[in-house]
């Protein structure tokens, strides 16, 4: 209770913290310090540019201005930067509509497009002409169009004395009018995001695109070169990159896909330079980075590497060995799981270099000492409130509830995630029959979407792989989080089944509709709204529902109503870390909002010993290359261009760059993102980091940090010589 009132008091009591006026030697060393280490790295509001950065972009020897980077009034690179599909980046390459991305971003289109009779993710794709170019349903192209600092529309009458759901409503009120407002009378779409802890807002207005098209991307042998076993690492010999094409309707504008569409015309496009790249070399990155957490208390960080990380590397590291064993079998599965694989190995091996990354940093040690020299100048500085120092306590206390429900909810969506108990998950889809209202009808519609569900699941979908799956998760969640987590399933289980796992699942596999696809369609068919609900009885959705419904009753409330405090609590801290250190440059987290980052071309030394250079070549390839091994698999048509050493106008030294390496802060969302010289012109495209520098999401290091780019040469060459698609480079503009 002391502890309750003690938050209530604080929160209600904050004030706008006074300038600080005295600081002694000691601490003001440790600023200079700090600051210097933060100079290189941050993922900057590219209307802020000129504010914040452009001096010292210049220093590093960008040799434009400001507004070359973002202007409404005139195109700009900003126009040529788009989001692509829901979670990664894209450029405009041509002045008719062709834009470059990673080839894991179209990973999933290109899949779709792929069958063991066409398979395109082993032999590639290349249109010779528009009318070969492949239509994509459900992708999408997003430009922003304005950025605006909206923080005083989104705070109006907010006041410290609200409780946090009153400010939550204030809040969500004012951007709702402010976004009806940016859009009215117009075919844009608008949204407003949070800064610094919901301390600043921007409201973004974008211009949508959802005819979108496949136009060339190499085999999956050659855009995920290294597979698995190099995803993270450097040096890396990856051409990621794919090709599509953006239409609109006669005037220019979105539209859906039509026979009758045209190639957009972008208001700006990126020159591309064949000058290459050299150490020190300056680099900017444009892009949508999707999360990042700098400012997060030590026990965030303790929460992650000493709870959260393990256990989930642990399912994963399960889940993946399930995959490997049926995928290695069967050339179907492997098409299937190709995806699914990709998105569980990727975040598992980013955990474990998280872990690795800020133990070597000393992260936990570095933000107490930094959290005890704030506590200490708020105790020691007449001019501020001692109780502001409670802050710590009352992390303390809130993390450690937090990470209770935090916990619990990743493990469970591990399971009935996409990637997870796939015929459970599935049954969960028919909820959609439970919404119907009340004129006793199944409308059409509904059925028709409920068909496609159907369709895409059975797609990509190996029954005794998700059985497996299936006993695996079920008996490792029991082992490791029963009975702290209780879902009434395990109830059944024991009572029904004499807790042997294999039998229940042998029974859910043997009864349930939802694994046969024929099945599941006539029962479809069958329903009436009298029988709607029956699919409640199916044992898959008993086992879905059990494991849902502890999701959101027993755990979203107490995470939700945690992680609300955490935030408030944010908010606070944030002000307190710019009142502590005035001279500092703040950035705002990724929030999957355009920023701009700069650095330059460096190698790295990932340990003792050890020097990586900057860049790497073709020949780099065939030192993996593996015929036995799939991740170092090279296709017959690379090998004879490299045995020839037909690499066209993008040879160096008899040979073919392929990757480079830079100091730019990225994170996931960057991926596709153009890499640019200190012309703006397009020298890579972004798609990974190094693995040594992974807890940049956390804790930036410039020795260690390093964003992964294609050189844009070996992707022309791909186009030109590898993919005999050499006519698209008559849309670029090539500086050579």
């Amino acid at each position: 209770m002391w502890l309750a009132y003690q938050w209530t008091d604080f929160m209600m009591n904050l004030k706008v913290f006074n300038m600080i006026k005295y600081l002694s030697l000691t601490f003001l060393l440790f600023h200079l310090i700090l600051i210097n280490s933060h100079a290189r790295e941050g993922m900057w509001i590219p209307v802020l540019i000129e504010q914040f950065n452009l001096a010292e972009m210049q220093e590093k020897g960008f040799e434009l201005t400001a507004s070359d980077i973002y202007n409404i009034n005139e195109k700009s690179m900003h126009d040529a930067v788009v989001i692509f599909g829901g979670g990664c980046t894209g450029s405009m390459i041509s002045p008719e509509g062709l834009l470059i991305t990673n080839h894991h971003c179209g990973h999933r289109v290109i899949q779709s497009h792929s069958s063991v009779e066409q398979d395109y993710l082993t032999d590639g794709f290349w249109a010779m002409s528009r009318e070969d170019e492949l239509v994509n349903s459900n992708l999408r192209v997003t430009f922003l169009r304005r950025m605006e600092d909206v923080t005083n529309d989104v705070l109006q009458n907010v006041t410290n004395e609200m409780s946090m759901r009153q400010r939550k409503d204030s809040i969500d009120a004012n951007i709702e009018r402010i976004i009806a407002k940016a859009i009215d009378g117009t075919h844009y779409v608008g949204r407003v995001e949070s800064f610094f802890n919901g301390n600043q807002f921007f409201l973004m207005v974008n211009e949508v695109f959802t005819d979108v098209r496949l136009v060339g991307a190499p085999p999956t042998s050659i855009g995920k070169f290294g597979g698995d076993t190099d995803n993270w690492m450097w040096p890396r010999h990856t051409g990621d990159v794919a090709f599509f094409r953006v239409y609109a309707c006669e005037n220019n504008l979105p539209a859906e896909y039509s026979p009758d569409n045209v190639p957009y015309e972008p208001k700006y496009f990126f020159p591309i330079s064949l000058q290459g790249v050299e150490e020190g070399d300056f680099t900017m990155v444009m892009g949508y980075p999707g999360r990042t957490e700098q400012y997060v208390p030590s026990q965030h960080l303790k929460m992650l590497t000493e709870d959260i990380y393990p256990l989930l590397i642990g399912v994963r590291t399960h889940k993946l060995n399930i995959m490997d064993s049926y995928m290695e079998q069967d050339a179907a599965v492997r098409i299937a799981y190709a995806s699914k694989h990709s998105s569980v190995s990727n975040a598992w091996k980013r955990w474990q270099g998280e872990i690795r990354g800020l133990g070597v940093l000393n992260a936990v040690e570095k933000k107490q000492d930094y959290e005890t020299s704030i506590q200490n100048w708020i105790l020691s500085n007449e001019l501020i409130n001692d109780e502001h120092a409670l802050i710590f306590d009352l992390y303390d206390s809130l993390y450690t509830d937090f990470s209770y429900y935090r916990l619990g909810r990743d493990y469970i969506l591990e399971m009935i995630g996409r990637t997870g108990m796939e015929t459970v998950r599935f049954s969960g889809v028919f909820d959609r029959l439970a919404l119907i209202g009340d004129d006793n009808v199944i409308s059409d519609e509904v059925k028709e979407n409920l068909r496609a569900s159907i369709t895409e699941h059975f797609r990509d979908f190996y029954k005794p792989l998700d059985k497996e799956m299936t006993i695996s998760l079920l008996k490792m969640f029991f082992s490791e989080m029963y009975p702290k987590y209780n879902p009434d399933i395990f109830e059944l289980i024991f009572e029904k089944f004499d807790g042997d796992f294999e039998a229940f699942v042998d029974d859910l596999f043997k009864n349930s509709v939802f694994t046969n696809e024929e099945k599941t369609n006539e029962w479809l068919e069958s329903v009436t709204y009298d029988t709607r609900l029956d699919y409640r009885k199916d044992p898959a959705y008993v086992l879905f529902r059990s494991l849902r419904d502890f999701y959101y009753f027993n755990l979203t409330p107490g995470f939700n109503r945690k992680g609300q405090k955490l935030d408030s609590l944010n908010r606070v801290y944030i002000n307190l870390m710019k009142e502590y250190e005035p001279e500092r440059l703040f950035y705002p987290d990724a929030n999957f909002t355009m920023r701009v980052s700069y650095g330059t071309v460096r190698g790295y030394e990932p340990r003792d010993g050890v020097y990586y250079q900057h860049l790497t070549t073709i020949d780099g390839v065939f030192e993996k290359y593996d015929p036995s091994f799939p991740d170092y698999y090279v296709p017959e048509h690379l090998k004879y261009l490299y045995e020839n050493r037909k690499f066209g106008d993008y040879s160096v030294d008899d040979t073919l760059p392929l990757c480079f390496i830079a100091t730019n802060h990225t994170t996931g969302g960057n991926s596709g993102s153009p890499v640019l010289n200190s012309r703006g012109e397009l020298i890579g495209i972004n798609f990974d980091r190094a693995w040594e520098g992974v807890m940049s999401d956390l804790m930036f290091n410039p020795d260690q940090c390093r964003n992964i780019s294609v050189d844009i040469r070996y992707a022309l060459f791909l186009i030109e010589k590898y993919g005999k698609a050499g006519y698209l480079l008559d849309e670029m503009k090539i500086i050579r």
